[in-house]
């Protein structure tokens, strides 16, 4: 299906809608009905039919099949946030006494759930080393009935070979999860690649404006059914019509945001190899990644995130140079039109930072829709201000 037509075509008819081009926020909680078996009909399969924004609604379903089709896959849902679609994915595939075999350090919110919410019912989990495809075969239970994946991850961008660990999973009858936050499904298809259920956060790319929170899953429709005929609709963590109207007017531009950041990036990464202040750069896309052949195997492009280690003897050096940056922001997130530096030292305690651990002393960079030389002089003039004071 071609691109163009996913995005500015699929789903949409607009003779039902007064020949609109932006098609209308159906803000309605409720639908109405004429006959008692009709209404009878909606609650036996309240998947095929408009009884409840809960569940399904006009705004949301354009959104859905746009999403789906992005993704290669057969059917989707949006929930509130990324991590309701995290959730939801998990809790769907485990019961008590399962056991799940994830990447290490995965996102925050996942690794919660892992730690604290699914110990409570039974549910053990194993963290691997996901460079390594083996180490998924060697920490396969009986148990096991879920494999967690973040490919790349969103910190380091350590990638894990996707069609390995599906062959692995399906000779196990293993349920495999992959969150594709940080390519989108325009650079990376992890569905077409044997994964059965793949999540991203909306939030970044898809919305691409930082003014809607949002979570996308996808997968089989079979699957997708049952998800929403139990956890999607129990917990009601599904998207609001006017989120779901944003990010469809996210869609319209995303392939030329996603082209620009991804050319900004390579001029930013240049800067930042030749810069004397920086010990190294992550990018998987770069000659210079350890898994750059995986990198090029399964992406197309690598987006806006970049991983950078500063020379610092102190956690004071980077507080300094983050705070010294006049236009890029310090923030969390990333996929917006504007860029944002996020430095590891500020979730580790000022008497723990240890100059000698590259990790502690690392930055992600989200390069953002600004003018590349632009970003460049405020990098340059935050370098400055640390080399001024060292």
């Amino acid at each position: 299906m071609d691109l163009s037509y996913i995005i500015n075509e699929l789903a949409e008819d607009r003779d039902e809608y007064f020949r609109a081009v932006a098609p209308p926020i159906i803000q309605t909680s409720n639908f109405a009905f004429k006959k008692v078996a009709d209404l009878r009909k909606s609650f036996e399969d309240e998947y095929a039919d408009w009884l409840y924004s809960r569940g399904l609604n006009p705004t949301v379903e354009i959104l859905r099949k746009k999403l789906a089709a992005l993704d290669g896959a057969e059917d989707c849902l949006v929930f509130n946030s990324g991590a309701a679609a995290i959730f939801a994915a998990v809790l769907a595939n485990v019961q008590s006494g399962d056991h799940i075999v994830s990447v290490s350090n995965p996102y925050t919110w996942a690794r919660k759930m892992f730690d604290v919410i699914l110990p409570r019912f039974g549910v053990s989990v194993s963290y691997v080393n996901g460079t390594v495809t083996e180490n998924f075969s060697k920490a396969i239970r009986p148990e096991t009935s879920l494999i967690y994946l973040e490919s790349p991850n969103s910190w380091f961008f350590d990638l894990q070979d996707l069609s390995a660990i599906a062959k692995i999973a399906k000779e196990g009858g293993i349920i495999t999860v992959c969150d594709n936050s940080h390519c989108s499904p325009l650079y990376q298809q992890p569905i077409l690649l044997g994964i059965d259920l793949v999540l991203q956060s909306a939030t970044k790319y898809i919305g691409g404006h930082s003014d809607t929170i949002a979570g996308v899953l996808s997968g089989s429709g079979k699957m997708i059914e049952r998800i929403f005929n139990s956890e999607y609709n129990t917990i009601g963590s599904g998207i609001q019509p006017f989120n779901a109207w944003l990010l469809i007017r996210g869609l319209r531009t995303l392939p030329t945001r996603l082209e620009r950041v991804n050319r900004t990036a390579h001029e930013v990464i240049s800067f930042l190899k030749g810069h004397p202040r920086v010990e190294k750069v992550n990018y998987p896309l770069d000659p210079d990644f350890p898994q750059y052949e995986l990198a090029k195997k399964q992406m197309k492009g690598a987006g806006g995130l970049i991983n950078f280690i500063i020379k610092a003897n102190s956690s004071q050096t980077i507080e300094t140079f983050c705070e010294s940056l006049e236009h890029i922001l310090m923030a969390v997130s990333w996929g917006g039109h504007e860029s944002l530096i996020l430095p590891k030292c500020a979730g580790i305690k000022p008497e723990a930072f240890d100059p000698s651990n590259p990790e502690h002393r690392s930055l992600r960079l989200y390069v953002g829709l600004e003018e590349p030389g632009y970003l460049i002089q405020d990098l340059d003039r935050a370098f400055t201000t640390i080399n001024n004071l060292s």
